[in-house]
């Protein structure tokens, strides 16, 4: 599973996903800060992407188009890298299980 960090997210988190969670990239380092949420959406579909963030409209676009892209919602207020970190990898097994186990559309990590 790949993961596409939202531009709400440090693109220096990035080298420290990828042994968990190989190929993840941010909307910065492809090119896209200057892009709406549903431009990010539809690439992160056309890419196989997994949208992590902790804006809530890409949950209602989870709710208006379904997936693919499924969105992983964090909900730990103001939160360091070290703990967004933490809870990526620490979670990755029920992250899996969730996502590729079910037809949920987003999940929240609060």
């Amino acid at each position: 599973m790949k993961l596409l960090l939202d531009e709400n997210l440090s693109k220096r988190l990035v080298p420290f996903l990828q042994a968990d969670y190989p190929q993840t990239s941010q909307v910065t380092l492809l090119g896209l800060e200057q892009a709406s949420d549903r431009e990010i959406w539809h690439y992160a579909k056309e890419n196989d992407y997994v949208i992590v963030t902790k804006d809530s409209d890409y949950q209602d676009l989870s709710e208006l188009y379904g997936k693919p892209p499924q969105v992983i919602l964090l909900t730990l207020g103001n939160s360091d890298k070290a703990r967004l970190l933490k809870v990526l990898i620490e979670r990755k097994d029920d992250i899996n299980s969730l996502l590729l186990n079910s037809d949920v559309g987003c999940i929240e990590i609060g």
